[in-house]
């Protein structure tokens, strides 16, 4: 399991992940000294009220789908806001590209399709995702993807219905979001394009150090795609990376279009979805103390005693509940994920 509490109850809580042992029931007011905070193995940035109460209705929806991570818990003291989640070891798709700098189009492959099953099922909730990236995409024990972080999700965005907020993270924001135009769900498919290429070719299609310069090749540099790929890999990359949201793969058919493209034709979708289809990568993990997909800078350090060990822990939970309205969640049977 995951923990990420989440700071005051203010405008921007703050978040950080921990390592910990769940109880044996379900408690509808767990608390955390019902916790045993074992280890720190990632931090988070800070999140508006409106994105923590957005990620936990999209998080009670994942339970149903195999490669979106589940919440376990929700629950609030004075002082921080809380999720349990599914504990996720195999690592970030970011910590593996960046040792292996590229993978191979199998590979590849494989981690798209389990993405798009993803983001197609977000869609079919009306839920544009919009912060597609590899540090958002887990491994886990196994080797399937678990996406995470649904801070930045949009709900109740119909088929043809639109959007306008300006967010994302810069290397894969689409042209219609920087030319700050409503957009709609294709977003995501732009930026399934914009990991896909850095699957192959080790950097986001359009990337400069230059924040200012790679906005500016977002949205008039012709997509280059390097030599060595097969023509199905190049024609996906110019669907999905198309400047044109309505001329976008996936903008009519969503992701019907993108399970018919010919770079997809090796991949039975029915047995990806039930994990039937042995992932290319094993990350070898021995059990859930396993942490070597994980940054030492993390692990090796201290678990505050503030996140789990403050006066607010003996308050009442009363008295706590009234800040976020709605936030607390506790399952009628608890189903711990096994690794």
């Amino acid at each position: 399991m995951n923990s990420s509490p989440a700071g005051s109850p203010s405008p921007q809580p703050s978040r950080a992940n921990g390592n910990i042992n769940l109880g044996p029931s379900a408690n509808p007011n767990a608390r955390p000294t019902d916790f045993d905070f074992l280890k720190v193995i990632g931090k988070g940035n800070y999140g508006k009220q409106s994105h923590i109460m957005a990620e936990r209705s999209v998080l009670l929806k994942n339970v149903r789908h195999p490669f979106l991570v589940g919440l376990r818990y929700s629950f609030q003291t004075p002082e921080k806001l809380y999720f349990v989640l599914d504990y996720v070891n195999g690592g970030e798709l970011f910590f593996h590209l960046q040792r292996e700098r590229r993978f191979l189009e199998p590979r590849a492959r494989f981690y798209a399709a389990e993405v798009a099953s993803a983001i197609g099922y977000l869609h079919s909730l009306n839920i544009i995702y919009r912060d597609l990236k590899p540090e958002n995409i887990l491994l886990d024990c196994q080797g399937h993807v678990v996406l995470t972080d649904f801070g930045l999700c949009k709900e109740g965005v119909e088929p043809e219905d639109t959007t306008s907020t300006f967010c994302g993270t810069p290397e894969y924001l689409a042209p219609e979001v920087l030319r700050k135009e409503p957009y709609d769900r294709a977003v995501d498919w732009w930026c399934l394009g914009a990991v896909l290429y850095e699957m192959l070719h080790g950097l986001p299609p359009f990337y400069s150090q230059d924040v200012s310069q790679m906005y500016e090749n977002i949205l008039h540099q012709p997509l280059q795609i390097p030599g060595g790929r097969t023509v199905a890999a190049c024609d996906l990359l110019q669907s999905l990376l198309h400047k044109d949201q309505r001329q976008r793969l996936g903008s009519k058919a969503d992701f019907l279009e993108i399970k018919n493209h010919v770079f997809f034709s090796p991949i039975n979708w029915d047995d990806l979805y039930h994990k039937r289809l042995t992932p290319p990568f094993n990350p070898n993990v021995t059990g859930p103390a396993d942490l070597k997909h994980f940054d030492p800078e993390f692990t090796q350090e201290a678990v505050s005693k503030s996140i789990g060990c403050t006066p607010d822990t003996v308050a009442s939970s009363s008295g706590a509940s009234s800040a976020f309205l709605g936030f607390s969640y506790a399952p009628e049977d608890d189903d711990i994920l096994d690794c």
